[in-house]
């Protein structure tokens, strides 16, 4: 996995949504075991404490499950899964619209633009 953080948030919000990302967009996928926490923070280099603080919240969201003495792996609620993607695609639209209002543009401004960029 690509662990780039952007200076934006806490590197703890930042690991949840690369794995957030990443189960959505399959390169995580159900049933998966993940590494440790120890490697995963190295893998990221970060504190393991922080880590274990990502790993925390997505198995309170239902998107990693802990076996005890075994590990962790990625759900296997393929509708979690799906809702999941739905919201990282909505929250993505709404960040790109308010960058596109920042700038002026409008509605049909936006629409045209995307139309000329998609065909």
């Amino acid at each position: 996995m690509k662990w780039e953080f952007n200076g934006k948030g806490p590197i703890a919000a930042q690991i949840v949504l690369l794995v957030e990302q990443a189960i959505a967009r399959g390169e995580l996928a159900p049933g998966e075991w993940l590494p440790s926490v120890r490697e995963l923070a190295a893998e990221a280099s970060v504190n393991p404490n922080t880590m274990q603080k990502a790993l925390l919240e997505l198995e309170q969201n239902g998107l990693v499950n802990t076996v005890r003495n075994t590990g962790k792996s990625v759900t296997t609620d393929t509708e979690l899964i799906r809702a999941t993607r739905d919201r990282l695609v909505e929250e993505s639209i709404r960040a790109f619209l308010a960058d596109m209002k920042s700038l002026g543009l409008d509605r049909a401004e936006v629409s045209a633009l995307m139309e000329r960029r998609v065909s």
